[in-house]
């Protein structure tokens, strides 16, 4: 049969319901992978399609034998492709080599063979009839009464009520965040609802400025973006650039103490390949908020928290580890 095309209900960054509503709210695990709609017509196939509406099927060719785990029922299922670490928990760096490969199946193949892939399912908007306008609750029902666990996808429970202790346990596990959704909410597809809030968990450290780029547009004149590193093994090493978290004035204070540092050598060891960089004596000290690192130290979605003059480079965070970046 032919599926309704049902885009994701998308959820607004905030903060935990007051305790008053607390009751009223549902908790689960944010996850950090690919979010995806999964469409089963009932004939033994499957089709899933990205958030953008791409067919990526093909990338993904170890959750076929979902098309079959509901038999003729047709369906419409919400969720998200997460690749595992060693420890179980999502790696995104690891999906980033099996994402966009949904034109290339044989390499898909490969790839999915050392890097398999685990499919999390947290809402069923389509069973044989449309559910959208069915209140949360009682979708997840639904859904997990379909029982769907099987070799690569899962359906993870959720909890209602208790929202300080669920984001407290994805903090102590190193867990991306928490979505929070509310018990009555219908599925809006499409829409980025106040009736899912998303809560990411985000870290904070001290990083040393050593280049920035240009801004463009309305930042011309202004630094873009700074580069940041961070000490290893007695030197400084390239942990990414950071272009959000200034206001205006901050912006252009920061790039009066940019000129004043001018350099013409570049102070990472090993030196980044970042074309129109210029680069600044390591002498500024910033902290920087970030959701978690790669595999290689890179710092994932940074964001500037402040400047810390009360710091040298020398005072600044502890040296990480030697091999760090490596």
């Amino acid at each position: 049969m032919t599926l309704p095309l049902i885009p994701p209900m998308l959820a607004t960054p905030g903060g935990l319901p007051s305790a008053a509503q607390d009751e009223r709210w549902a908790y689960e695990t944010k996850q950090d992978g690919q979010r995806v709609m999964v469409y089963l017509p009932g004939d033994g196939s499957v089709l899933l399609r990205a958030r953008s509406g791409e067919d990526i099927t093909a990338a993904y060719p170890e959750l076929r034998p979902l098309g079959a785990a509901l038999g003729a029922t047709p369906a419409v299922l919400d969720g998200e492709v997460l690749a595992l670490d060693e420890q179980g928990r999502a790696d995104f760096q690891l999906l980033q080599n099996r994402m966009g490969l949904a034109h290339a199946p044989a390499r898909a193949a490969r790839r999915a063979a050392r890097v398999p892939v685990h499919l999390v399912l947290f809402d069923v908007p389509y069973l044989a009839e449309p559910l959208v306008r069915l209140p949360y609750v009682r979708r997840r029902a639904r859904l997990e009464g379909l029982g769907l666990r099987g070799p690569h996808w899962s359906t993870p429970g959720a909890l209602t009520g208790h929202g300080a202790e669920a984001l407290r346990a994805t903090r102590e596990h190193g867990l991306e965040g928490l979505v929070c959704k509310r018990l009555d909410s219908v599925y809006e597809p499409g829409v980025r609802s106040r009736a899912w809030i998303k809560i990411r968990n985000m870290r904070a450290e001290d990083v040393i400025v050593g280049g920035w780029l240009p801004g463009r547009g309305r930042l011309a004149g202004l630094p873009g973006a700074v580069r940041a590193g961070q000490r290893a093994g007695g030197r400084l090493r390239y942990v990414g650039g950071v272009g959000t978290g200034w206001s205006a004035a901050e912006r252009a204070e920061l790039a009066e103490l940019l000129r004043d540092a001018a350099s013409g050598r570049c102070p990472f060891d090993p030196v980044p390949r970042i074309p129109d960089a210029r680069w600044v004596l390591p002498q500024l000290v910033g902290e920087v908020s970030y959701s978690t690192r790669t595999r290689n130290g890179m710092l994932r979605q940074p964001s500037w928290l402040r400047l810390r003059p009360d710091l040298t480079p020398q005072e600044s965070a502890a040296d990480l580890p030697d091999s760090f970046g490596r």
